[in-house]
């Protein structure tokens, strides 16, 4: 248990530090009928098992506009990536989870159909659909295997190794992605990324990136997101983005280890959302989107086609994240005004864009946090010569979601703002989530009222309120049991020891009256020591020796007594126990415990009709006692071998 719950915590700290489940992003956009128009894919829900479809224009202006109520797949796990990808006019979607993953072929006028939903034992850490073939689709697992899915192959493995490409580092975090070779795949750890050829011998591949001295990284510097950027970039110069927590790098598949670009990104959370968008006329820089998962947002436009080297066209931007548009928002009283602020600062878990249009030069950014919740940001694009200057920015809340920041409300239109307003109006009235558990503070105060009504309810009732709250159910909310009185102690008789005893430790003072019985036989000498195979269960029935040993008149004498049977065998040709049988409750109790039921009956109070053992005179008693002597004469004198003592039957 204890190696469990150090496994647990340190699995705990690793997601607080780095969440990898949402490597890729879970929100994609889907083209639609024209090149204003498509659809926002992405999941919500309170577990993310619901994937969305909604239908968004955009219109003149660059605001968009939802059309229709979203319809949505009900999923079996939470939805952690979604890709899409459009081949040779066929658009497919690819969904991943934790241990599943799926393929859908979408269509403009209906909808999505499904293909393929494929179950991964290991669980899956990437997903992701091929530029060249319409419906190859490559999963990568955390065992190191890689698989390749095709409509007509089916499922095929290509590639496997537990091991890290470069150096030894305990994630289990596996990536791969493809290539400007439709046989060739990029296959990415935490150590390096490297090109396996699918249709080679196992083992063959070639080193792309490795997180060391040959690309000038820094120490503890690791591999988060690895992308190929040929599906919407330029075809010619096959460029792949790696990005670690310090740096991003522009690896050219034609010069390997060595990067082409480099460029410190400086965001404060790890960047596992990236997105390259087409250029919004001919020769114009390619847009590039960086996201990290605290919110914050990179821009940099990336020039440089056909032999030329790429490089930045002027200085990356700093877009407004989410937070940056809690001012903004109307103040609200101090606990719902907290709330809001949690619920912005929600962790980003997509990123997606819709394409410029040449006659608007505007840029359409939306993102997903991780409470379910759409933003979207307007954004202006700047001339190439200008990209020192920050863009203009217009936020508004898109319909399809449910909020929309801003850094400045001036800069709203009245429209976003009034959305806002009742986003935040039906933000206060959703129930808000159960606090943090904390260790409970107990109080002696109680008020008549509450105490009558939880009188009134019944068990059950108590329990699932409790539940309901959220709260600790304390033993006195349920009502105090009423306590079982103890039964009265027996009464003791003076001349029964083991009467006394019984009575002693049924008080609790069993240890006083040992201690006190061991005074007063410990200055007598005389005792007689009781046989060794004697049980100690044996030895708590005193008062069958006492009879024996210490005679009295006023007590029934117990003349043939279990110690007596047990230390003179019978004579020979004398039945067992000859006087207890003729006794009509003797019959059916074995001959080892006649006596003892002999003696304790003897110690009732019997009614005159109720037959039991009758008392003997001290005359007869006394020739009783002398009948084993003579017994055993006649036993030491015969022929006859003695009978075998009996034990005791417990």
């Amino acid at each position: 248990m204890g190696r469990l719950l150090h496994e647990e915590l340190a699995t705990r700290w690793e997601q607080l530090l780095l969440d990898e489940a949402f490597t890729g992003g879970a929100l994609a956009w889907l083209p639609g009928r024209t090149a204003r128009a498509g659809q926002l894919v992405y999941p919500s829900g309170g577990a993310l098992d619901k994937l969305y479809f909604q239908e968004v224009s955009v219109n003149s202006g660059g605001n968009p506009r939802v059309l229709e109520d979203p319809g949505h797949i009900q999923l079996r796990g939470p939805v952690r990536q979604v890709v899409t990808s459009t081949v040779q006019g066929e658009t497919l979607l690819a969904v991943r989870s934790d241990y599943h993953c799926a393929i859908w072929k979408t269509d403009k006028q209906g909808p999505p159909a499904p293909l393929q939903v494929l179950q991964v034992e290991k669980g899956a850490t990437g997903v992701s659909l091929s530029p060249h073939l319409p419906g190859e689709m490559a999963i990568c697992s955390r065992s190191g295997a890689v698989c390749l899915w095709t409509p007509q192959d089916g499922l095929q493995l290509v590639y496997k190794d537990s091991e890290t490409l470069a150096f030894r580092d305990p994630s289990p975090w596996r990536w791969a992605d493809f290539t400007a070779h439709p046989r060739v795949l990029t296959v990415g750890d935490r150590t390096g990324l490297k090109m396996v050829d699918i249709q080679g011998p196992p083992g063959c591949g070639l080193l792309l990136f490795r997180a060391g001295a040959e690309a000038a990284c820094q120490k503890g510097e690791r591999v988060l997101l690895a992308q190929y950027l040929g599906q919407t970039g330029p075809t010619c110069t096959p460029l792949h983005l790696i990005c670690t927590q310090f740096s991003i790098y522009l690896m050219d598949e034609r010069l390997p280890l060595v990067p082409m670009l480099k460029w410190d990104h400086n965001l404060p959370s790890a960047p596992l959302l990236a997105r390259l968008l087409p250029p919004a006329s001919p020769g114009s820089p390619w847009p590039l989107l960086l996201g990290g998962q605290g919110g914050q947002l990179q821009l940099l436009h990336i020039a440089g086609e056909g032999t030329s080297m790429p490089q930045l066209a002027g200085p990356p931007q700093s877009l407004p994240s989410i937070i940056d548009s809690f001012p903004a928002f109307p103040s609200l009283e101090p606990k719902r005004q907290q709330q809001l602020q949690e619920r912005l600062e929600a962790p980003v878990i997509g990123l997606a864009a819709a394409p410029p249009c040449a006659s608007v030069p505007t840029l359409l950014l939306f993102q997903l946090s991780a409470a379910g919740d759409v933003f979207y940001q307007h954004l202006r694009l700047q001339p190439a010569s200008s990209l020192g200057e920050p863009p203009d920015h217009q936020a508004s809340e898109c319909p399809a979601s449910r909020a929309a920041p801003s850094v400045d409300q001036s800069s709203w239109t009245p429209q976003a703002s009034a959305r806002c307003r009742r986003w935040v109006e039906a933000l206060m009235e959703l129930s808000p989530t159960s606090p943090v558990w904390a260790a409970p503070t107990f109080s002696h105060r109680r008020f008549l009222g509450h105490v009558e009504h939880q009188k009134s309810q019944t068990m059950s009732q108590k329990l699932r309120a409790a539940m309901a709250k959220g709260k600790l159910l304390r033993p006195e909310d349920l009502g105090t049991p009423p306590r079982a009185e103890l039964p009265p102690a027996p009464q003791c008789s003076q001349q029964d020891e083991l009467t006394e005893r019984l009575a002693e430790a049924w008080e609790g003072g069993a240890a006083a009256w040992w201690k006190r019985h061991q005074g007063q036989t410990s200055g007598s000498q005389t005792q007689i020591k009781r046989p060794k195979r004697r049980t100690q269960l044996s030895s708590t029935f005193s008062s069958l020796t006492s009879c024996l040993d210490f005679p009295d008149t006023s007590s029934p004498p117990c003349s043939q007594n279990l110690a007596t049977s047990e230390a003179w065998p019978q004579a020979p040709g004398t039945l067992p126990s000859q006087e207890l049988t003729q006794e009509p409750w003797a019959h059916g109790v074995r001959r080892e415990r006649r006596q003892t039921l002999r003696d304790y009956m003897a110690k009732l109070p019997l009614q005159k009709d109720t037959p039991g053992p009758v008392a003997t005179p001290p005359s007869q008693a006394s020739s009783l006692r002398a009948t084993p002597l003579r017994r055993q004469t006649a036993v030491l004198s015969g022929s006859h071998t003695p009978r075998k003592k009996p034990r005791m039957g417990f």
